[in-house]
């Protein structure tokens, strides 16, 4: 087959949403920048969030119509470590918000859950286009119209979308709501801004270095006239692939010299390690004998095993530069099928971002394992088990595997997105995902459970799914140089990153290009 070229402009390139892949399926991604530093001007994202007497949260609250600077940035404390700030909220004047007070003050903390079994569920695919004509009829640019479910823990933008036109407007979508049925619901502003994940594709050109992340890979089995294959495809993105690319590469030269950094940390972390070891081993041994000789041992067999690593890892530091140092031996197949980026594929507002490249049997063939995401060391095992089980004694959904490698089986349903069979603490429906990205490497997020509607600075309107952070503590579920990565829940399934493209859809776009595509083998 020959290479084909992506049917798009360097303009669409600018203007389309990036895109995360979810699990096997490829989802559009754009991630929310809460900097307080962007030097442009922010558009306020519009989230509805639903009070205690619809869904178990007690989010707090001040003021008349102008939100303090105290409560501006701490309202949504915790969410992430760059939260945003609020803008105004619909309780405002019912909910005051608590000033802490003594020497040693508690700051109130916030989670971000997603929102199932709500009143606002049923009607949300009907009110939410409503709210985003309410918005454009007062000439009000958003960025995004989203639902979530705060959980407070506690001891007990642009300058015409100020705390002004935020109230004018508030009203008309609490009415819009409580005329669906959806009481008691509180509107809050806060600011925040798109900033799309789209970065330079995996193929190294003349002006850039290009960084990019595969998803998953299946096997043709037969082409399009019916005749046998033996290719093997892998997925990525069409922004990631690019116009105009062929050759795919492992590597760029930063996400290759980072890897090498990397090697030379971890052989840093051993040589201090052995050092200390050895300067305590001296210690003991110039010590009269005692019952410490027992420690020396222990020590200096610590020291023997340290070393013997330190060895085996420079010796992969050599090799990979003497195998992969070249930046041509690392080209890993050729580009295939890169449609149109496009926000409107036969009438669905998602975003369609999607490409594949053949991949180079000669170096897959042998230790091709189909579909598998290594869950490496970025968490233990019992921390990110623990992170699954929100509620003790619910569904077994995540049991890490024996060899850390965890198999993408299938994806989630519509069904599942819309109804999980998991429980938080609360006892509310929950779903726990992962991804493994080039830049943040493994991390682990909540699907918000009702689908977000985006506007972008050119006025380019989509539909996606939003994933929010874990916790504060997590970071942040995915960054620049992520695009393209795997998205799956505990039972290797997949789902959706940050803002992202539903994957039922996804797999029945790709199937009517590859209608024999099978994503489950296990061998080449």
């Amino acid at each position: 087959m020959d290479p084909a070229t992506s049917a798009f402009t360097e303009d669409d390139l600018k203007n389309a949403g990036s895109w995360v892949m979810a699990s096997v399926y490829p989802l559009v991604t754009q991630c929310i920048n809460y900097s307080n530093h962007l030097k442009s001007p922010v558009s306020p994202i519009l989230a509805m969030r639903l009070p205690p007497s619809l869904l178990p949260s007690t989010a707090t609250a001040a003021g008349p119509y102008v939100i303090s600077d105290w409560e501006k940035t701490t309202y949504y404390h915790g969410i992430s470590l760059d939260p945003p700030k609020l803008l105004y909220r619909s309780d405002l004047q019912t909910n005051p918000f608590p000033i802490p007070k003594g020497r040693f003050p508690h700051y109130s903390t916030k989670t971000v859950y997603g929102v199932f079994n709500s009143p606002l569920n049923d009607v949300w695919d009907d009110v939410a286009p409503q709210i985003c004509k309410i918005l454009k009829a007062r000439g009000i640019r958003y960025s995004a119209v989203k639902a979530a479910r705060f959980v407070s823990h506690g001891e007990d933008g642009k300058d015409s979308l100020g705390p002004i036109n935020a109230h004018d407007v508030s009203p008309d979508i609490l009415s819009l709501l409580e005329a669906n049925g959806v009481e008691g619901a509180v509107v809050e502003w806060y600011e925040g801004a798109i900033e799309k994940l789209s970065g330079p594709a995996l193929l190294r050109r003349e002006d850039d270095d290009a960084q990019g992340s595969v998803a998953l890979f299946f096997h043709e089995n037969k082409d399009r006239r019916g005749d046998p294959s033996a290719k093997v495809f892998a997925v990525s993105n069409c922004h990631v692939l690019r116009k105009n690319t062929t050759h795919v590469r492992l590597a760029g030269f930063r996400r290759f010299q980072r890897g090498l950094d990397e090697i030379k940390d971890c052989v840093a972390g051993l040589g201090m390690d052995a050092d200390l070891l050895t300067r305590r081993i001296a210690a003991l041994e110039a010590k009269p004998e005692s019952e410490d000789s027992e420690e020396v041992a222990k020590d200096k067999a610590a020291l023997e095993a340290k070393g013997i690593k330190i060895g085996v890892i420079e010796t992969f530091y050599k090799d990979t530069i003497a195998q992969w140092g070249d930046i041509a031996r690392r080209n890993i197949g050729h580009v295939a099928w890169a449609p149109k980026i496009s926000v409107d594929v036969e009438g669905h507002r998602y975003t369609w971002d999607i490409g594949t490249f053949e991949v180079d049997a000669a170096k897959f063939k042998s230790h091709f394992k189909g579909n598998v995401v290594d869950l490496g060391a970025k968490f233990t095992p019992w921390k990110l088990t623990k992170m699954f089980y929100a509620q003790s004694g619910g569904r077994t959904v995540f049991k890490f595997p024996a060899d850390g490698q965890l198999r993408i089986n299938g994806c989630v349903t519509r069904e599942l997105l819309a109804n999980p069979d998991c429980f938080d603490s609360n006892g509310e429906p929950c779903l726990i995902v992962m991804k493994d990205g080039n830049t943040t490497d493994l991390t682990v997020g909540r699907y918000a459970g009702l689908e977000a509607y985006l506007c972008d600075e050119l006025g380019v309107e989509s539909i996606e799914l939003p994933i929010y952070n874990y916790d504060k503590q997590s970071g942040s579920f995915s960054a620049k140089g992520d695009s393209g990565s795997l998205i799956f829940d505990g039972n290797g399934r997949s789902n959706h990153v940050t803002y992202a493209t539903p994957a039922w859809w996804i797999i029945e776009r790709i199937k009517l290009h590859y209608p024999h595509a099978d994503f489950n083998r296990e061998s080449f």
